[in-house]
Parts: structure tokens; sequence; C-alpha cells
């Protein structure tokens, strides 16, 4: 209890101690402190945002934190107030070992702009152990015949703590015989040994018990205690002595377990079980212990377990030898483990920014990272890289602290993203080495304009098109992305022929499709420019402009136009020959021309109806008339030519001229007379036309006749049994009919009878069925002299079908 009180008391101390903390250097940009072990979680260290001169605003806005190497978070750091607190509570044993100065190292990361500063936190020992003996009893056994001032090792106490807390002496019992000397090791480490002060006599005193006393160098000390227990042996006057007195052997880190160390040896003049030696380890350690073995025959010093130059460069064996009689003798074997390359460098990234603007400044920063190497010398010694196609570059911050700035120019539209290897490799041999890729990505600005798939753009419509047709599209490509790269079109105000370009066309403002707004006339504007306009969604937008021809494509939509003769509602236009002209004698010329273009503009003249078709001829491409013979007295004065004037196009349209021609002696008052005999026979153009309308009625009457008659036959069928056979005009046989009218009397049609047999009848009773009629031909005209033409034929067809059926009654009625 008392011992608890103590220690509680002793740690108050030294926390309040160690609460007025201070700086131990800031230079080279390392922020040094100090603190006690085992302060409790949440104890104040100091504040660094005071100590690297940043105020509590700045220290806030940059969103300071700690990153440590190992993962291990022994402090936290107050991002508002800039405090340094203790996280978890810090143990020097567990962290460091024996290793003293005990540090824990890590680094302080500031953003806005990218900045780090290296803290080491030195952790104080408080004295929290006390020296503990593995051995609770050690039992000697000393000839009598040893001699005083003899010497003989004790094992060593062992005291976690270090520096002034660590073991500091020794001491024993009062007694007659013996007193302890303490003495250090080589790497400071106290040990002790037994001196013999008086011979010992067997007789006298055959044991001799000692309590030996270790102490650390605390305040109030702690100590650990251990019995002694002296045996007295019977004189064996030769002690063992080592060929050496220190061994020194060097072992490679990675040597495999069982491997020999080294062979100690030692030798003993007396004989017998006197002369006898065994080896034994004396003031043993748990390291070495599990380390090594020694074969108490041999001497042979062997490997039992992995070495680490990491852990422990160096080993320290006491070595025993031990006669039969008890006498020993002792010695030092010195192990120095040698570094071997065994340890690849570690990259451990402690901050990334990604995405990154693409126009970000070079000489920003991207990256903090950190570079390790457990091993020494130059197995530990690295050298980081990396691959030079890329806008980047690594700067050395601290040792093996590097950051990762921009080195060039950034552009998002020709690399996105970028995987950035970093390279880590000692100076080994062979040489160890690391990599480990980071990924950037780059973030898009508005840079660059939308561009045309054209630098110009022609399109092509016809005139006389419907309102809303599609004409044509635009398209551009913006090599930036999401609303950077969505583009939108417009069309420019302009003016064509007076009126606004927006009402000829228009564009759809999301896909460049270009359509017409009302129809195009080609005889009145032949094209049209308009520029588009295509902007991104870019802040600002970014555009660019091209220019759209549109060009209107001529349609045959204009008849020829007859400039001469005149056509209007007067009387045609009068042309007199004399009978004397030759063949080839210029009567007249036709003259018409077309609104459209090209092809469809091209004109060709035809005569269509004349008098006396062979006494004139037209000029097929300019229209002349003339006389094609001589002119005979048996020609007609009166001649009347109708002239048709048609376009290429490919659906021509046309147009007909009427002249009338006299063929006179010489020029007198019959050219007035010639024109009152014209009025008369436009009156006897009337007059055929009603004949055609009465014989239409005469012809439907007729058919009506005819469906009737073949009605009342059918019924008269049902009635009669009997058998039927038709017959063709076009085939040959009993049952066929057939005649022929031409003017001589042939019939020129074919026609098709039926023939009904009654059983009961002696004669043959035929009835007509129905006429194959050639269908007539179709003329393309858009003239009156076209129409007329079509009223004859279809005069004609009329009279020729009376005439057929005039012949099949009087047939039937034979």
């Amino acid at each position: 209890m008392a011992d608890t009180e103590r220690r509680t008391a002793f740690k108050r101390q030294v926390a309040s101690l160690f609460l007025f903390l201070c700086v131990w250097a800031i230079g080279s940009g390392t922020v040094r402190y100090s603190v006690p072990e085992e302060m409790e979680s949440g104890s104040f260290v100091a504040n660094v945002g005071k100590d690297i001169g940043l105020d509590l605003k700045g220290l806030s806005a940059r969103r300071a934190r700690i990153v440590t190497e190992d993962g291990n978070q022994y402090f936290q750091l107050n991002g508002n107030t800039g405090d340094l607190f203790i996280k978890e509570k810090v143990d020097r044993e567990i962290l460091c070992g024996q290793i003293d100065p005990c540090t824990v190292q890590f680094e302080i990361i500031l953003e806005n702009p990218l900045q780090s500063y290296r803290t080491e936190v030195r952790v104080c020992d408080v004295n929290d152990h006390s020296p503990v003996f593995l051995e609770s009893e050690l039992q000697f056994k000393i000839p009598e015949t040893t001699p005083p001032g003899s010497r003989f090792p004790l094992e060593s106490a062992q005291d976690l703590d270090v520096g002034n807390y660590s073991l500091q002496n020794y001491s024993i019992s009062t007694n007659a015989h013996f007193r302890v000397y303490t003495s250090e090791h080589s790497d400071g480490r106290k040990y002790a040994e037994l001196v013999l002060d008086k011979a010992l006599d067997r007789e006298h005193q055959p044991e001799v018990s000692l309590l030996l006393t270790a102490v650390d160098g605390g305040s109030p000390p702690r100590s650990g205690t251990a019995q002694i227990l002296v045996i007295v042996l019977d004189a064996n006057d030769n002690l063992p002595v080592f060929s050496q007195t220190i061994y020194k052997a060097r072992v490679l880190e990675n040597s495999p377990k069982d491997y020999l160390v080294v062979t100690v040896s030692a030798t003993d003049l007396d004989e017998g079980n006197y002369g006898e030696i065994s080896y034994s380890f004396s003031q043993k350690s748990k390291e070495n212990i599990k380390t090594f073995n020694i074969y108490p025959m041999t001497g042979e010093i062997r490997l039992t377990g992995a070495i680490d130059f990491e852990m422990i460069e160096t080993y320290e064996l006491n070595i025993q030898a031990t006669d039969g009689g008890g006498l020993s003798a002792h010695c030092k074997v010195l192990v120095v483990v040698l570094d071997v390359n065994d340890n690849a460098p570690e990259v451990i990234v402690t901050s990334l920014i990604s995405p990154i603007l693409e126009d970000s400044l070079a000489e920003t920063v991207v990256a903090l990272l950190i570079v390790r190497d457990r091993d020494s010398g130059d197995n530990g010694r690295t050298i980081c890289s990396i691959e030079d196609d890329v806008p980047f570059s690594l700067k050395t911050t601290f040792k093996n602290s590097y950051s990762l700035v921009i080195e060039s120019t950034l552009d998002r539209e020709k690399v996105s993203t970028y995987n950035i290897t970093i390279s880590a490799q000692d100076l080994g041999s062979p040489s160890l080495s690391t990599e480990k890729t980071i990924t950037v990505k780059i973030s898009d600005i508005n840079d660059n304009s939308p561009e045309f798939s054209q630098t110009s753009y022609t399109m092509y419509i016809r005139e006389n098109n419907g309102p809303g047709i599609k004409i044509g599209k635009v398209n551009a490509f913006d090599s930036d992305s999401e609303q950077n790269a969505k583009v939108t079109y417009s069309l420019l105000p302009a003016e064509v022929d007076g009126l606004p370009l927006l009402s000829y066309s228009s564009i759809n403002s999301e896909n460049g499709n270009v359509y017409a707004l009302r129809s195009m006339d080609y005889e009145q504007i032949k094209e049209f420019q308009v520029t588009v306009r295509a902007a991104d969604g870019g802040s600002p937008p970014l555009s660019s402009e091209v220019i759209i021809r549109v060009e209107i494509i001529d349609e045959n939509d204009n008849a020829p136009f007859i400039l001469y003769p005149l056509q209007n509602n007067s009387s045609p236009a009068n042309d007199l020959v004399p009978r004397s002209a030759e063949a080839g004698y210029l009567v007249t010329k036709v003259v018409a021309v077309d609104g459209d273009s090209g092809q469809n503009s091209w004109l060709s003249y035809h005569l269509l109806k004349a008098t006396d078709p062979g006494l004139f001829t037209v000029g097929s491409q300019n229209g002349e008339i003339r006389t094609t013979r001589l002119i005979t007295d048996r020609d007609t004065m009166k001649q009347k030519l109708i002239v048709l004037i048609r376009d290429s196009g490919e659906l021509p349209l046309s147009s007909s001229a009427t002249l009338n021609i006299a063929l006179v002696d010489g020029f007198s008052d019959l050219y007035m007379q010639f024109t009152d005999v014209v009025e008369e026979e436009e009156k006897d153009d009337t007059l055929i036309t009603c004949l055609v309308i009465s014989l239409c009625l005469i012809s439907f009457l007729f058919l009506i006749s005819i469906i009737i008659f073949s009605i009342n036959k059918l019924l008269r069928r049902r009635n009669y049994g009997g058998t039927c056979m038709s017959a063709s005009g076009n085939d040959d046989g009993d049952g066929n009919f057939q005649n022929n009218l031409t003017g001589n009397g042939i019939l020129s049609q074919n026609y098709r009878y039926e023939v009904c047999l009654t059983s009961g009848s002696v004669t043959s009773e035929f009835k007509f069925l129905k006429p194959v009629i050639s269908s007539l031909p179709a003329q393309h005209s858009n003239s009156g002299t076209d129409l007329m033409k079509i009223q004859d034929l279809i005069i004609n067809s009329h009279l020729n079908n009376e005439m057929e059926s005039a012949g099949q009654l009087s047939y039937a009625g034979s």
C-alpha cells in the first residue's frame, strides 16, 4: 500500500514538472516537444499553432491534421485552437524498449495551400519499473581453496526503465566472506560480481546464504532482490582457462536457424572429474536465450531464432566454463549483426488533391508523400522518382519527404487522368525498389470553342417546297466536357431581298437541323446565305460561326409564254403567203420564253394541227414557220395552224399558238375577208361540240337497252336448260364470228358473242355481250388545241360504236 502511494505521488510530481513544456528547437522545419510517459489521455502538450506562427483563423481554415508513418495516433490536434493533446496513454517501454531517447515523429498537414511541418515529441521515462532478477535464487559452488579477491559474476537484474531510472547499483547482505562489486558493460548496462574477501573454510561453514539487492536511480529508488547460496567445495585447485577472454563474431541478419556463430574453448589442468568442462550462459537475458544456444560439451554457439539488424545490432554473451569440481571461468562473446538489404522502401502518400483544375499554375502542390527504408547505411538510403512523360515533378521537402508539384501546363482535352507511378529505390546491393501509383484527375474549364465539322456548308432545296421542310444539318463539336461541351445553335440576324432572314429559315438549337419557313421561288431568289453561331454552355460561353449557302433548285413550274403571235381573246394572228412562194419560204416565227432555268427553259416547237399538214413546217428549235413545197391551185386559201410550244422539264409543260394563214395571189382586201371566214369556223367548232354531246347521250341510252336485254336473257336461261358457247373474234372454228368493218363495210374492232342453244329450239339465238375496243391514245397537253383534238377522237369513237351496233342488230335480225 505504501509503495502504491509513493508511485502515485511520484507520477504527480513528474506530470507537474512536464506540464510546462517548451519547444526544444524550431529550426530546419522541425518542431520538437517532450512529454513524460504514462500521462492520461487528453493531457495538454503544447499549442502548435503559436509555435509555427499561424493564427487560429488560418489554422482552422487550412484543415490542420496529423499524419504518422505507421498509422498509430498517439496525439491529436485541435484544429480550432491549435492545441496538441495526448490521444492515448503512452508507455515508453512498449513504444521504444531500451532505446533512448524515445521519440514519436509525425507531420502536421495544412491545406490551401498544401504545407507540412515535421513534429517530433520525445517521450521521457518515469521510474515505473523495479529491477527484476530472472532467477530468484542463485547458487555458486566455490572451492575452499579459492583465494581471496576471486570474482564471481552474478546474474544481472533487468530494469525496463532507462537513464537515471535504470539499474544503478547492487548490494548484498552483511557477511564475513563476500562483498559485491558493481561495474558497467560496453553498452552502459550495470552488472555485479561477487568478490571473495576472506578465504572459505568448508569445515567451518559449508554454505553461505546472501541476499543480493539491485537498486535503480529513481527518487525514491526502486529495488529487486535475489537469494545467493554459496556451497563450499572441497579442494579443486585448477580453474578452467578460456583460450580468449573476448570472442568476436559477425553474423548476417538473414542467417538460417542452427547457424554456427562461434565456438568457445577452455582447458583445465586437473584430471578426472575435475578436468571435465561444461559450457553454459551466465548473466542470461531474454533476447540471448531465445536467439542463441550453447552446446555444453563442445562450446558451439548456434542460432535458435531469427536475428534482425533493425531490432538489435549487437549481442553480448557471457559464457561460463565449469569443471567437474565446480570451478568455473568466464569469457565474453560479442556478436555483431550485419545489415542485409532485406527491406524494400515504403512509399506513404500522406495527402493527395484530386481532381485539379486544368489551369492550375506551375509549382502547385498536388500530393505529399514519405519514403522510408528500415535498413541502415546505403541499404537504407533511397532515391525517389517518377516517369518523365507526365507534367509533374517531385521535390524534396525534408529528409525522405517529397511533394508532387505541377511542372508544366495541363490540358484535360488531351489527357483527363494521370496515373503517376512513384518509384523508390534504395542504394543496397542488390538494390530493392517499390512502386506506388496514384491517380490524379484533371477537371475541365471552358477553354475550347465549338468547332464545326466543315468550314462552310452548301445546302439545296427545291422551289415550291412546303413550309417547315428540313434543308440540311450543321454539326459542331466542343472538346470540353459536361456543361462546357453542350452546344446550342442559333441564326444571326440578316436580311434577304429586304426581308428578315429569320422569315426564310430557322435552326433547331439542340441538333443543328436547318428548316425552311416559307415556300421558295427560284424566279425570285436563287440563293441566300445565313450565318449560324454555335455557343457552348460554359461561363462565360465560347462560340464560333459558320456560313451556310442555301441554293434554290429550279422546278418546272412555268409553262412557256408566247410573245408572238399574241394569244388573247381577240382574233388570232393572220399571215399572208403569196402563192408564188417557193419551198422554204419564211411565213412567220413563233416567239416564246420560259420563266424557268436550265433544261426546264429549253423550248421546242411542234406543229400540232394544220389544215394541210404537208404544206408547212415548224423549226423545232427556233419556231420559224416555213413552206415545205410550192403552193398549188389545189391548196385551200385558208390555212389554220396550231403550234405546240413545249419545255424540256421532267414533267414538261406546254402552250399552243393558233395562226391563220391566207394563200393569196397578192396582198389585197382578201385579207379582211379571211378574218370573217375564221369567225365562221369558230362557230362551226361550237356546233361540233353540241353534236358530240348528243352522240354521248344516244350511246348512253343504247347501253341501257343492252343491259335490259341481257337481264331478260338471263331470266330466260333459268327457265330453260341448255348449253352456251362463247365465241371470240380472235379464235378460229365453227362457233366463231368475226367481222371487220372498214370504210368499205368491214368492222375494225373485235367483238365477242355468246351463243345459247336451248334444247327445244331448232334455230340458234345469239346474244351480244361485249365489244372489245382498243384504248384510245392520250396526249398530254395543257392547251385548248389539245382539248379539241381529244374531242375529235371521242366523236370518231362514238361514230364507230354506232356503226358496230347497227351491224350487230342487222345480224341478229337475219
